[in-house]
Parts: structure tokens; sequence; C-alpha cells
């Protein structure tokens, strides 16, 4: 069977009208091969909202603005139909808002209650009025330009305070400040340089130095090794016992001086005894006279036999004034 042209024409024809109908309501917000029901709400004002704007729960579109119209007219309300094809349970005390953001969008934002009943379809949502983007953002930027402008009438008190406080002289002063205060940096700059800074050459000598107990690291090792070694001998050896016996030695040679000093013993008497030393001193006088005594006249205790004649002079009383360069008048005569 053969079909013709204009069975053809008309059958794209239904078959495009169809999609045109079908593609509007899918526009309008009406799903086309889900279930869906319709809920109602009333806003005083829909200022950006339009049609097939999503309706959106913590985030998730659950539907689409399908209609918008007048309540009566008087204009006291808009009669909003909301096209839900989530199925999803609205706790019926939920609201409803408009929210913007700020690329232009606007949406419905479901505020979710905690009743126990549900919304059917054809219920009601209640509104609630929610701040635009630009009403969120006056409010939030009024606070901070409150204390924008009370810091600047703060700094404005502050600058005519040290205009007054900053006279020609204190300006001067302050100027002197910054030119030493240059010339300091300059001079740190000179110290810094690595060619001529003193502070540089002084951190160049401190990185030899440091590679030097580098190089010799081994050699300092040895040496807190046989220092620790020492350490430790000393440790074991019984130094306690020794300190202990040099502390009895210390005693009991202060103990012997107490006594030398208090006169006690011989040795105590030889040393405190003023007599004794007067009588050795006068000892040892008498010898030294008896002794030149006897190299001046030996003939008087030989008695002539091995001198000659016995020497009838008198005995020598005291000591020559120096009796191993002084030779006495009558050894001279005999001479």
């Amino acid at each position: 069977m053969k079909i013709s042209n204009e069975t053809k024409v008309g059958a794209l024809t239904a078959i495009a009208i169809t999609l045109l109908i079908l593609g509007f309501n899918f526009l309008k917000g009406k799903p086309i091969f889900e279930k869906s029901f319709k809920v109602y709400t009333i806003f005083q004002s829909v200022k950006g909202l339009s049609v097939s704007n999503a309706v959106m729960i913590n985030g998730l579109q659950v539907g689409k603005v399908y209609k918008m119209q007048e309540t009566d007219k008087n204009l006291s309300g808009i009669l909003v139909t909301l096209n839900l094809n989530k199925n999803i349970n609205i706790p019926k005390n939920s609201f409803v808002s408009i929210s913007g953001s700020l690329l232009g969008n606007t949406t419905l934002e479901i505020e979710l209650g905690d009743a126990a009943d549900y919304l059917n379809n054809g219920d009601t949502l209640h509104t609630k009025n929610a701040l635009g983007l630009l009403d969120q953002v006056k409010g939030s930027l009024d606070p901070t330009m409150i204390k924008i402008n009370a810091s600047l009438q703060t700094l404005d008190s502050v600058l005519k305070l040290i205009g007054n406080v900053f006279d020609p002289h204190t300006q001067n002063n302050v100027q002197a400040l910054f030119a030493n205060l240059a010339a300091s940096t300059a001079h740190l700059n000179s110290l810094l340089n690595t060619q001529t800074g003193a502070l540089a050459q002084t951190l160049s000598n401190v990185s030899s130095f440091t590679g030097n107990l580098k190089k010799n690291n081994d050699t300092i090792t040895a040496i807190f090794t046989n220092l620790k070694s020492t350490t430790e001998n000393l440790a074991g050896s019984d130094l306690k016992q020794t300190l202990s016996k040099l502390d009895e030695a210390v005693a009991g040679l202060s103990t012997t001086l107490h006594k030398i000093n208090n006169s006690e013993g011989t040795l105590g008497l030889l040393v405190n005894d003023k007599k004794l030393y007067t009588n050795l001193n006068s000892t040892a006088n008498s010898l030294n006279v008896l002794l030149q005594d006897f190299r001046i006249h030996p003939r008087r205790y030989t008695g002539g036999l091995v001198f000659g004649k016995k020497d009838k002079s008198p005995p020598l009383m005291t000591a020559l004034p120096d009796s191993l360069t002084t030779v006495p008048a009558s050894d001279k005569q005999k001479k």
C-alpha cells in the first residue's frame, strides 16, 4: 500500500505539534512522564521569580514553578502554583520563600517543618518573607560602615592631636631621628658587605673555625674518650677512702700544731720556751768565744807541748768582730 505525500506531511505536522506542546509544557514546569502533584502558595511580591524556576529543598530540586496569577483585581496577593515531581514528604507547617543569588538565578526554597501531617495534592504552603540578596548585603554592611565611620573619626582626632604635639622643633627632631636611622642602616650595610664588612669577615672566621673543628672531629672525639676513661678510672678508684685518710692526717697535724702552740710536749717546749732559746744562744756565743780563743792562743790549751812555751796571756772574753778576716794585735807582734 502506497502512502501519499499528503498523508506523510499531515503525520509529520501532527508529530511536530505534539512535540511543541510537550516541550512548551516541559518549559513551563509540567512534567511529561513523571507523576506530580500541585501545591499553592501566595506571595505579596514575586520580584525576580518566573515560571519554570526551580523549587529547592536543602539544595535538591524537587519541582518547578508552574503558574503565577493574581488573587483579585486589587492585586492583594499573587497565587503561585508549584509542580512537585519528587516523592518527598513535606510537613504541613513548612514554609516557602523566594531566594536569589549573585548570578541572578531566583528559586523557591522550602524550609521543612516538624509536623506529623504532610502536604497533599492541592494544599497550600505558608510563605516566609526572606531578605533579598541586596538587603542581606546591606544588612551585613551597615554595622561595618558604622564601625568604619567611628574608626575614621578616631583617626581624625589622633591626627589632629599629632599635629598639635609635633611643633616645628619636634618635627626637626623627628627628621634628625630619621637621618640617624638612615646613617645607622648605611653603617649596618657596610658591616654586612661581603667583601670588606667586619661582620661578614667575622662570620667567615667563624665558618673557618667550625671547618677546622669538623676536620679535627676525630681528634676531639679521642680527647673526650680519654677524658671519659680518666674520669671513670677516678670514679672506680677508692677516692673516698683516700680522702678520709687525708682528713685524718690533717686532723692529726692540727692536733700536733695545737699542742705545739700550747707548749705541750718536748717540741712545744722547744718552740715556745724563750729561756731555752736564750740559753742556746748564750752557749753558742760562749762556744764561739772559746773556739776563737783556741785559734788565737793555742799554747794556752796544749801546755807548751806542741807550740813551745805555754801562753799565759788573759783569755778572750768576747767574740772578735770578724774572726775569719781580723787578726788580733798580739799575734801580729809575735809574727
